[in-house]
């Protein structure tokens, strides 16, 4: 979905995975602080929207998914992963529920593979899937906002910020009354910053939730019978993850910030030294400078130097070895 506030002064076109919104509208930096504060809001339209409505919507989510759902109060966040047979992670689900209809948004463009899963899933439950990417945008208002969201919108509200479920066709006039906007990158920053995962960035095809930290915000360990659950419960009692997510403050000296995907190794093995993991998101924050989430082996010692390409890292524990 390509955003009517494209054509916003200054916007400047996000790449992917966020192509159809805008990276920034001019300032950087300016935009960061303005979330920081608390003003301002960040356009998601291009987010996957899906609806799930009938009375046994939250039992059968709850089958399906890493999160206790059958009780969620109308009105509370939570998020959701749906894994593998194997307990690799498949996608990542926000939601809420407003009484009569669970919202839930996903990464851009992962809502037709999760709407597949789910309606392959139904049997006799009676329960409807419904794609609304069409006429729904995302819109985050960050923490602090005093903005008030129009009336009758869904609101998801977290620790980080709240989601509006805003119609598609009221956004520019949202825009209009509760600017600044702010871009795609602001936001991405400041998620890295929390060290926050995301789908696609943070995962590759083998990435369990136990690697990520996402047992503590997306995964019940106290339910079963979901797809996935033996390997989580497994991980968890028995033994440890593979790898471990990083935070990366990086070489302020470089003028590129090292991609998505880019290997990282101990420094102290030099550009030829074995891979031992690679860089996720990289960011450029208005107070740290040049900052990354990286992926690595469990056993890289934490106080361990690494390179990314050339570009010094050093590492702070986000998953503990």
């Amino acid at each position: 979905m390509k955003s009517s506030l494209l054509s916003l002064p200054g916007a400047v076109p996000a790449e992917a995975p966020d192509e159809g919104v805008a990276a920034h509208y001019g300032d950087l930096f300016r935009e960061q602080r303005a979330l920081a504060d608390g003003s301002g809001f960040v356009d998601l339209s291009h987010r996957g929207v899906l609806t799930v409505t009938g009375a046994e919507r939250l039992s059968w989510l709850h089958l399906l998914v890493t999160q206790h759902v059958s009780d969620l109060p109308p009105g509370q966040a939570t998020e959701a992963l749906i894994l593998s047979p194997h307990g690799h992670i498949e996608h990542a689900l926000y939601l809420v529920d407003d009484g009569e209809t669970t919202w839930l948004h996903t990464e851009p463009g992962d809502q037709e593979a999760v709407i597949a899963y789910l309606e392959s899933m139904k049997f006799f439950y009676r329960v409807e899937v419904t794609d609304r990417t069409a006429d729904i945008a995302v819109v985050h208002l960050p923490a602090g906002s005093i903005t008030e969201a129009p009336e009758g919108t869904v609101v998801r509200e977290t620790p980080h910020g709240r989601d509006l479920f805003l119609p598609r066709a009221d956004l520019d006039a949202f825009a209009a009354a509760h600017g600044p906007a702010v871009g795609i990158l602001a936001l991405e920053a400041l998620r890295v910053e929390a060290h926050r995962p995301r789908l696609g960035l943070e995962t590759d095809h083998r990435t369990i939730p136990h690697e990520l930290g996402w047992l503590e915000t997306a995964v019940h360990l106290q339910k079963g019978c979901y797809r996935g659950q033996e390997t989580v419960a497994r991980v968890h009692n028995l033994g440890r993850p593979p790898r471990r997510l990083v935070f990366l403050h990086l070489d302020g000296s470089e003028v590129h910030l090292p991609p998505h995907g880019t290997p990282l190794r101990l420094a102290a093995d030099g550009p030829e030294g074995r891979q031992i993991g690679f860089v996720t998101t990289s960011a450029r924050h208005h107070e740290l400078g040049p900052i990354a989430l990286g992926l690595i082996k469990r056993n890289v010692p934490v106080d361990a130097p690494l390179s990314a390409e050339g570009t010094a890292a050093a590492q702070e524990v986000v998953v503990a070895p």
